[in-house]
């Protein structure tokens, strides 16, 4: 799965071409870390824990170490066999289980996007809102204040007071589209190949 985190432009809404080009951030794929800026000490990760009121284990500390290696949108699985590889005693129940915790905690943030499987990631410290590639299912994170704006108005309008929200869009990315263009591109030289071979 690759990543892409992408910060819109505030004036987006105002802009009349629908054909602009958004700014897009190198890819992260699997085999990459992203060591994030915020990345968090084993103290602090152990504090995080005990403010659950749970004990400090080596178990617990791993799955939260591994979270907080920079793996982005992770589902239980992946991380499961992530932790698997430095300690094969660990249990897929053990790792789901602290998993749940720590988003019901609100440590760790559940994205469900349409049909595919749960992921998890460490609760942002900003706000951000998904779009995901139906086809490869790239997700691309993404801020806009416009948005968040808009949102706000329209509870107040009908007289809620916003307390959260998901915004998941769904679409196909750039390059599944052109690798879409490809095949139909070549599949129209093959048929206008075998045309010409065929009258000769």
């Amino acid at each position: 799965m690759r990543i892409v985190i992408i910060k819109l432009p505030e004036d987006l809404f105002a802009a009349t071409s629908y054909d602009m080009k958004l700014p897009l951030l190198p890819q992260q794929n699997d085999h990459e870390i992203l060591i994030l800026k915020d990345s968090q000490s084993e103290e602090t990760l152990k504090e995080v824990i005990r403010d659950m009121n749970l004990k400090v284990t080596q178990q617990r500390l791993l799955i939260l170490k591994t979270m907080s290696l920079g793996h982005r949108h992770i589902t239980a699985q992946e991380l499961f066999e992530k932790i698997a590889k430095i300690d094969g005693t660990l249990g897929f129940a053990t790792v789901y289980r602290f998993l749940r915790s720590l988003v019901d905690a609100k440590v760790v943030t559940e994205v469900r996007m349409g049909g595919l499987p749960a992921r998890y990631e460490l609760a942002p410290k900003h706000h951000h809102d998904h779009l995901t590639c139906v086809k490869c299912e790239k997700i691309c994170e993404f801020e806009n204040k416009a948005i968040e704006n808009l949102q706000i108005r329209v509870a107040e309008k009908f007289g809620f007071t916003l307390t959260h929200h998901v915004l998941e869009l769904y679409g196909v990315c750039e390059d599944c589209q052109k690798a879409v263009k490809r095949v139909a591109s070549k599949n129209g030289e093959s048929k206008k190949t075998n045309g010409e071979a065929r009258s000769s």
